[in-house]
């Protein structure tokens, strides 16, 4: 049976004789946790802005410098959670984001959004602690933005990704076999999603079109409830995982209402209860949700709402 993704907390446990091990939702099609540009809770504001701003955007920075660069911490920043707090609290898809530092020698590889992050060594090290520790849990990572990234910067992060992982690492196989006993027997934890064309030559590297996330790009929470109702209608119900974008974009007149508050005060928190309401009336299954991701994930229950939702998996469940 198909397993699009896996439980979080809904099978964590870490011993053979736990029941939920063998219950039917770790073998149906479970949804899981995510996080939207899930490495954002630290940026470095003394680095040059991201290539992945216009610019416009860049030349600000210089006239206006930290100014400039604070504002944008505010909008650029939908995380507070490090890697660690994020897995702990049930997190497992994440959603990232990479560049080189023009100008810098080598080939360090960073996260990026509009102000750099994290080395991505660094952050993968963190990961893989944790599933270290925890040798049931399995982790969905999405390189799904490259900026500024020649061929040996590919060549570096591909092989970054096999040193830090090694076995853990999923080869890429058709969807619908990727259950938990197929992934514990091989002890795979994590599966690398890489949208750019070296991919194809990595049995590691599953490509970007074995996961599509549709993106409503919409400030209006109804908007954006209508998008992602429209979008799981469509989606594939064959060879591919699927990914409900719960977040809302800001256009430029937003950030400039709410320059002060930022992302999370002026956009984020005021819209979580529709959203969350959509969240907890969704049901996991071949058509229903498969992995759903938020900003600020601890602002509300947000990881716990959506792994109840796999209870709905579990036959004989009394009537609360």
């Amino acid at each position: 049976m198909r397993v699009d993704v896996l439980p979080d907390e809904c099978f964590r446990g870490h011993d053979s004789s736990d029941p939920v091990h063998t219950s039917p939702s770790a073998r149906s099609r479970p949804c899981a946790a995510g996080s939207h540009d899930s490495f954002s809770f630290w940026v470095d504001e003394e680095a040059p802005v991201g290539p992945d701003q216009t610019a416009v955007v860049k030349h600000l920075a210089v006239v206006f410098r930290l100014l400039a660069k604070k504002v944008m911490k505010k909008w650029s920043m939908t995380q507070n959670l490090t890697f660690r707090e994020q897995l702990e609290g049930g997190i497992r898809y994440f959603d990232l984001r990479v560049s080189s530092k023009p100008g810098e020698p080598g080939y360090e590889v960073y996260f990026i959004h509009g102000l750099f992050g994290l080395k991505v060594r660094d952050g993968l090290g963190d990961i893989d602690a944790f599933l270290s520790e925890h040798p049931k849990e399995v982790v969905f990572l999405d390189f799904n933005h490259h900026y500024a990234m020649s061929e040996d910067h590919h060549r570096y992060l591909i092989a970054t990704l096999q040193e830090v992982f090694g076995p853990k690492l999923c080869k890429v196989n058709v969807v619908e076999d990727i259950t938990l006993d197929y992934l514990w027997k091989r002890k795979y934890q994590v599966i690398v999603f890489y949208h750019h064309p070296c991919a194809e030559k990595r049995p590691f590297l599953w490509p970007g079109s074995k996961i599509p996330a549709p993106w409503a790009n919409t400030t209006d929470a109804c908007k954006l409830i209508q998008f992602l109702e429209t979008t799981l209608g469509e989606r594939s119900q064959h060879d591919t995982f699927h990914v409900s974008q719960a977040i809302l974009t800001p256009r430029v007149k937003t950030i400039v209402r709410g320059l002060i508050q930022g992302l999370r005060d002026h956009l984020v928190e005021r819209n979580l209860p529709i959203i969350m309401t959509w969240v907890e009336a969704q049901k996991p299954g071949v058509n229903g949700v498969n992995i759903i991701t938020s900003d600020f994930v601890e602002l509300v229950d947000f990881a716990s709402t959506v792994i109840k939702l796999n209870n709905l998996l579990l036959p004989n469940l009394p009537l609360m």
